[in-house]
């Protein structure tokens, strides 16, 4: 079946596109306001890409009114965010935290958590997670309804536990987004496949 965008709405065309490009991993930001009031939003667009420099990149929609969101209004006027990953311990506060809040209370409160201050973001690390990102905003780009964030990671923080040799992750398990709405899946079944060099291809497929 062939699906054209053009003949379709846009609440479709979404709905297509996000149970197609899965799972994604979940940006759990942390931000703050000029009046101090630190704003806390869970956004699926969202991936790591670039490698030198460390970039990640966040797209951001409008509220339902056209309206930026408390994160991009944040993110703009601050420079800089911290992106928080998300386990399955942390899944009932992060879809309190999904809920639209105003933007004069903290949605940390309701989700009952607590944060813990950065090293180079004016906006504080989520304390409960098990990693995160702090981000200094290298470029903006509006695309659409949606604003594009490029980050520079200026620091990680990782629990201890997941700590092995040469600083590699192991035994972490964040969630990812499936579909649209809310379907997200876990990534605890793992498996490997060692990388083919086109030489050991060559020798192997005669």
């Amino acid at each position: 079946m062939q699906i054209d965008p053009s003949l379709h709405s846009n609440e479709d065309n979404y709905r297509v596109l996000t149970n197609l490009v899965v799972p994604r991993p979940i940006a759990w930001v942390t931000s703050l306001s000029q009046t101090g009031v630190i704003n806390l939003a869970p956004f699926s667009f969202f991936n790591a890409v670039g490698g030198d420099p460390l970039y990640v990149v966040i797209s951001i929609g409008c509220r339902d009114d056209g309206a930026p969101k408390d994160t991009a209004k944040n993110i703009q006027t601050s420079g800089d965010f911290v992106v928080n990953l998300v386990t399955e311990d942390l899944l009932g506060a992060m879809n309190i935290s999904a809920a639209d809040f105003p933007s004069t209370e903290s949605e940390l409160i309701a989700a009952n958590l607590h944060v813990a201050p950065s090293v180079h973001a004016k906006a504080p690390r989520l304390a409960q997670a098990q990693a995160s990102l702090e981000c200094k905003l290298y470029h903006s780009q509006s695309l659409g309804t949606n604003t594009l964030f490029i980050g520079e990671v200026v620091m990680f923080h990782v629990a201890d536990h997941l700590l092995g040799p040469r600083l590699q992750i192991k035994n972490f398990a964040p969630i990812g987004r499936l579909g649209s709405p809310a379907t997200y899946c876990r990534t605890t079944d793992r498996f490997e496949v060692p990388r083919v060099t086109y030489a050991q291809w060559q020798k192997d497929s005669r």
